[in-house]
């Protein structure tokens, strides 16, 4: 009965934040290159393309439904598909997402695993919807990638007796705060999931708390950090190699390459580049903003400091100051290419965004103070050594200075960095075997 009242209540809470955040939604998605049509999956129409593909699915094998949010969400999602699909020949995955660009990269794993990924916009959490959805997949099991827990479909999917698993179950500070503010609604949807497989053993309490019964907590380590079950795109990195050639810059020089940037931080790391260009001979910067639909913008604010840019879409500028990547998914290959990373959304917004790639290619990480989404990874290389956090872009400049003048150090702190990553070996393999056993 209690779980009814809370489900009630949040239908009722649900719609109207639905209606409120609706035009927000939509421009987003036409910014990012998502289209009208997309939207009839969001309340669960498939067209027959899709419904032949689901059949072909159910005609070989069995089929299991995962949905992760985003990129970053996808990337974890795509390392443990890979493992899956390796391990069972017969297994079919609908991968649902939410966003254009994470839909862009659910297409690219499709591509590579052909009759074996189907990639859809996830429904809206509407009672209605996820059970409309749920007729049309027939899912032997959903599995949750990270946060994605969605109250109406967890409780549809548990109501059909489909098991329900989190993997790679990420809670950062501000969540479980948030989360306690609500506790007795998140108690009932959390204690509808069978398994959830945490990343570190600290987390264990904390699932605990959230009504997660301790014996369906498992400990996997972080897929995330796990470089196993990743793609790897050799052929890529000779491309971007080449690109750079072609730009009249030289394999030797050094690059300071900013990750997944927000608003601000590609203007502020400009002015570090220019003050340390003058010091470090044939200094280079690349620039991959975390929304590639705000390429132009960053573009104008690049040359109104006075530097040359070459847009990766369009590579009409020789010898330029700056290469700015206007494109979705390249980013762990040009890091290959970086001889320093600085992490963004560390600075001017909160949350900050994943350095693992980085520290795995085995380069020197900077980051600003703002990384609360990876709060045990940062005190993790904190404690080794093996990454540099800074207040701000002027300590950003000093640190970055001493570590390029300094290849003994540099050399160092990026070994130190990848060994802790490395605890994480095996998180894919682990967590591919709970949820096939």
């Amino acid at each position: 009965m209690l779980r009814f009242l809370i489900l009630l209540l949040y239908n009722l809470a649900y719609l109207p934040v639905l209606f409120f955040m609706a035009p927000a939604a939509v421009r987003k998605m036409k910014s990012r290159g998502g289209k009208w049509s997309d939207l009839r999956q969001r309340f669960g129409f498939f067209d027959e393309e899709v419904r032949g593909h689901l059949a072909l699915m159910h005609s070989s094998g069995h089929v299991w439904w995962m949905h992760a949010v985003s990129v970053g969400e996808v990337g974890v999602a795509a390392k443990l598909i890979r493992e899956l699909a390796r391990r069972d020949g017969t297994l079919g995955i609908v991968l649902s997402t939410t966003t254009p660009t994470g839909f862009a990269e659910a297409r690219k794993l499709a591509a590579e695993l052909p009759g074996r990924v189907l990639p859809i916009y996830n429904p809206l959490d509407l009672w209605f919807t996820v059970r409309r959805c749920l007729n049309r997949i027939k899912p032997e099991r959903l599995v949750l990638v990270e946060a994605e827990v969605w109250p109406n479909l967890v409780y549809a999917a548990r109501s059909r007796g489909i098991e329900v698993a989190l993997v790679n179950a990420r809670l950062s500070p501000r969540s479980e705060c948030r989360y306690g503010q609500v506790l007795p609604l998140v108690r009932t949807v959390f204690s509808m999931l069978e398994r959830v497989f945490v990343q570190e053993s600290e987390d264990i309490l904390r699932w605990e708390k959230l009504g997660v019964a301790p014996e369906q907590i498992i400990c996997t380590g972080s897929i995330k950090y796990d470089d196993a079950g990743q793609s790897e795109r050799f052929d890529q990195v000779t491309e971007f190699e080449n690109i750079l050639k072609k730009m009249g810059w030289s394999s030797g020089d050094p690059v300071l390459l900013a990750a997944s940037t927000h608003a601000g931080e590609e203007a502020a790391i400009a002015q570090v580049f220019i003050h340390l260009r003058s010091a470090i001979f044939r200094l280079r910067l690349i620039i991959v903003p975390r929304h590639a639909e705000r390429a132009a913008g960053v573009a104008t604010q690049l040359q109104e400091a006075g530097l040359t840019v070459a847009r990766r879409s369009m590579l009409d500028v020789s010898h330029p100051d700056v290469l700015l990547v206007d494109a979705t998914g390249e980013l762990r290959a040009w890091q290959q290419l970086a001889s320093v990373v600085v992490v963004g959304k560390s600075f001017l917004s909160k949350g900050g965004q994943n350095p693992a790639e980085a520290l795995t290619a085995g380069k020197p990480v900077f980051f600003g103070p703002h990384m609360e989404n990876f709060a045990t990874l940062v005190r993790q290389l904190l404690a080794a050594r093996g990454a540099v956090q800074v207040a701000d872009f002027m300590e950003l400049e000093r640190s970055l200075a001493e570590v390029l003048q300094n290849p003994a150090e540099a050399t160092r702190l990026a070994s130190s960095g990848a060994a802790v990553v490395r605890a994480h070996e095996g998180a894919t393999a682990r967590t591919a075997s709970a949820l096939l056993s």
